[in-house]
């Protein structure tokens, strides 16, 4: 049944926020390719960054919802019983739809570029979710665990988007830290398994091992995975794909082992493989990134699907610091390029 909260909102706005993320072994959360080759136990290393996404709840008309974002033109507002779930903010139209709320605005600011792959949309996602809950709550309801919010927000996204979409995104937005994703698609109760690489001091060293960086160009995912999965499908990149995976499992190994330098080359060992399965996912700018990053010593790789967006470096200290004055000479004869100002955000949605 679809209940106004406008006048719940007008007494206490609803605000929550979850972190973003940069990932290797991404793409494997994808049920098309870790489900059909569970046997080898498919795998993903995200890290969560401290550029968060708010998301907050305010009054508005009875029966209609208005949603905004920091970073887009256009703001959308309709009846309840007119909302689109293929416009701009149709995936969150679909949420709202799913609690059956009516009569708020919403409001999304997030400290990462817009559409720069460190999976924004998911983000956001799982914030709204969480104030959802937060208002359901206040509305005489019961909140969503984090459990429960990663099956919502992931089940709505690939459903939304008619499948092929992935859980790590929403994952590393609900829990925070350091993780390692096993994908047991096949287990009911358990379709995967997290594994937390760092406690929160190996949180604040790996920091100082990190660089990230924007391109300045942003990026659709969609359309780049659709050519991933197509291929892995048809056995045509399947078996490059199962090498990096492999590479993926001994990536996660050396960062619970803070043996940055380690880490650093398997995560050059993946991107050497990625150019050859996946050589759409860099640009001219970002090429020139990658191999600034490995000349120095470090490895470096496209953030999700690439095409633009954000890539990330990994190495010891003084690499990175070396690697940072390069990238900085870089990006900035390159409009809206920059380095990002981030760190490992421990905390997960909140």
């Amino acid at each position: 049944m679809s209940h106004s909260i406008k006048t719940l909102l007008n007494r206490q706005p609803v605000e929550a926020s979850a972190p973003c993320r940069i990932d290797s072994g991404g793409t494997w959360d994808i049920k098309a390719l870790s489900l059909p080759l569970a046997q080898i136990t498919p795998t993903t290393v995200n890290i969560a960054l401290n550029l968060r996404t708010t998301v907050g709840l305010y009054p508005y008309k009875n029966n209609w919802i208005k949603i905004s974002s920091e970073g887009f033109d256009r703001q959308e507002a309709f009846h309840r019983d007119r909302l689109p779930f293929t416009s701009s903010f149709g995936l969150f139209f679909a949420a709202i739809s799913y609690f059956g709320f009516h009569g708020l605005e919403v409001r999304i600011g997030s400290h990462s570029p817009v559409k720069s792959a460190l999976g924004g949309s998911s983000t956001a996602l799982v914030a709204l979710i969480k104030a959802l809950s937060k208002a359901s709550v206040l509305a005489g309801g019961r909140p969503l665990s984090n459990k429960v919010i990663l099956h919502l927000g992931y089940h709505l996204e690939d459903s939304v988007s008619s499948g092929n979409c992935g859980i790590q995104d929403q994952a590393a937005a609900v829990f925070g830290g350091v993780n390692q994703w096993k994908w047991h698609y096949g287990n009911r109760t358990m379709p995967f398994e997290r594994i937390r690489l760092l406690d929160r001091n190996g949180q604040k060293e790996l920091s100082r091992h990190l660089l990230v960086a924007y391109s300045g160009k942003s990026h659709v995912s969609a359309r780049t995975n659709q050519n991933w999965i197509r291929d892995f499908l048809s056995g045509k990149t399947r078996a490059g794909w199962c090498r990096a995976n492999e590479i993926v499992h001994d990536l996660a190994i050396a960062i619970q082992k803070q043996n940055w330098r380690r880490a650093a080359a398997f995560l050059k060992e993946e991107m050497v493989l990625r150019k050859k399965l996946t050589p759409e996912a860099l640009i001219p700018i970002t090429e020139k990134l990658v191999k600034q990053a490995e000349r120095t010593g470090c490895g470096a790789r496209f953030a999700g699907a690439g095409a633009g967006g954000s890539l990330w470096a990994m190495g010891d200290t003084e690499d990175i610091r070396e690697l940072k004055k390069r990238w900085e000479k870089t990006v900035s004869t390159i409009r809206g390029a920059k380095i990002l100002d981030c760190a490992v955000d421990p905390a997960g949605v909140r």
